[in-house]
C-alpha cells in the first residue's frame, strides 16, 4: 500500500504544475459582481453619497422600467437599443468585410503594407472625437456619418490583428504547402488565413468593444434616438439614474457580444491554445 502511494507518476504539463492562468474564474467574477452591487446598496442606503452623484439601485431600476414602458428621451428603451444596435453592428460587419482582407493583404504584400500601414497607424491612436468634426464637415449629419465614425474606430484594430495573424504563420507550413504544389491563392486561403484566425477573432473582440465605446461620440451627431443619445440627453438634465441605466445597458450588450464572439471562436478554432 505504501509503495503504491509513494510510487512516482508521470507528470502532465498543466495538471501537475498548473498552466499559467489555468482554471475557471467564473465564481470569482460572480462574487466580485455581487460585492460591488452590495457596496452600491450600502453606500446609497446609508446616504454617504448624494443621489445626484450616485442614485440608488432602486432608482436606476425604476428608471429602467419607465424607459422600457413609457420611454425616456422621446423613445422607449427598445427603440433606443435597436437604433444603437443597427449602427454598431452595421459598422462592425462593414469593418469585418473590409479590414480583414486589407489586413491579410498587408501581411502578404509589402507594397500594400507600405501604402496603408502609415495611414492606419497614424489615425488609430486618435480618439474618435478628434476627427468627428471633419466627418461632420465632409459627410453631414445624417445616419451614415454615425456608422462611418464607428467603422473607422473598429477598422484599425481589426486590420492590425489580421496583419499580425498573417505575420505569425509558421514559414515551414507555407513551404510545405508550396512543396505539395499549392498555388499562392491556395496558400493564402488554406494555410495563412486558417493560421491567422485566432488573431482575427481577437481583433473582432477588440473591434466590437471599441465600437460600443465610440457609440456615444457617434450619437452626438444630431441623433434623435439611441443609447448614447439617451445617456447624453439625460446628462443635460442631470438625470443620473437614466445615465447609469444607459451605461449598464451598453455594458451588458457589449459583454453579450463579446461572449458570442468567444463562442463562435471556440466552435471555429477548436485547436487554439492546444498546438
Amino acid at each position: 500500500m505504501l509503495d503504491r502511494l509513494t510510487k512516482a507518476r508521470p507528470a502532465r504539463p498543466g495538471v501537475s504544475y498548473g498552466a499559467p492562468g489555468d482554471g475557471s474564474s467564473a465564481l470569482i467574477s460572480l462574487a466580485t459582481a455581487v460585492a460591488l452591487i452590495a457596496l452600491w446598496f450600502l453606500v446609497t442606503g446609508m446616504g454617504w453619497v448624494r443621489p445626484l452623484f450616485l442614485p440608488s439601485p432602486a432608482a436606476v431600476w425604476g428608471k429602467f422600467v419607465l424607459a422600457a414602458t413609457e420611454g425616456v428621451s422621446n423613445s422607449t428603451l427598445a427603440q433606443h437599443t435597436l437604433a444603437s444596435l443597427g449602427r454598431v453592428l452595421g459598422a462592425f460587419f462593414l469593418a469585418l468585410a473590409i479590414a480583414v482582407p486589407v489586413g491579410i493583404l498587408m501581411g502578404v504584400n509589402r507594397v500594400i503594407r507600405g501604402l496603408l500601414d502609415p495611414v492606419i497607424e497614424f489615425y488609430r491612436p486618435l480618439p474618435p472625437l478628434a476627427y468627428l468634426p471633419l466627418i461632420i464637415i465632409w459627410l453631414g449629419i445624417g445616419e451614415f456619418p454615425k456608422v462611418f465614425l464607428i467603422f473607422l474606430a473598429i477598422f484599425a484594430p481589426m486590420a492590425i490583428a489580421a496583419r499580425a495573424g498573417v505575420r505569425s504563420v509558421s514559414i515551414e507550413q507555407i513551404h510545405a504547402a508550396y512543396a505539395m504544389g499549392a498555388s499562392k491563392l491556395q496558400v493564402i486561403f488554406h494555410v495563412i488565413l486558417k493560421a491567422a484566425l485566432p488573431e482575427i477573432f481577437t481583433g473582432m473582440r477588440i473591434g466590437i468593444g471599441v465600437g460600443w465605446t465610440t457609440l456615444v461620440a457617434a450619437e452626438m451627431v444630431a441623433a434623435h434616438r439611441g443609447l448614447g443619445f439617451m445617456v447624453l440627453n439625460s446628462a443635460e438634465y442631470l438625470a443620473s439614474d437614466a445615465v447609469i441605466m444607459g451605461i449598464i445597458v451598453i455594458g451588458i450588450l457589449a459583454f453579450a457580444f463579446d461572449l458570442l464572439i468567444r463562442r463562435i471562436e471556440r466552435a471555429l478554432i477548436p485547436w487554439k491554445g492546444k498546438v
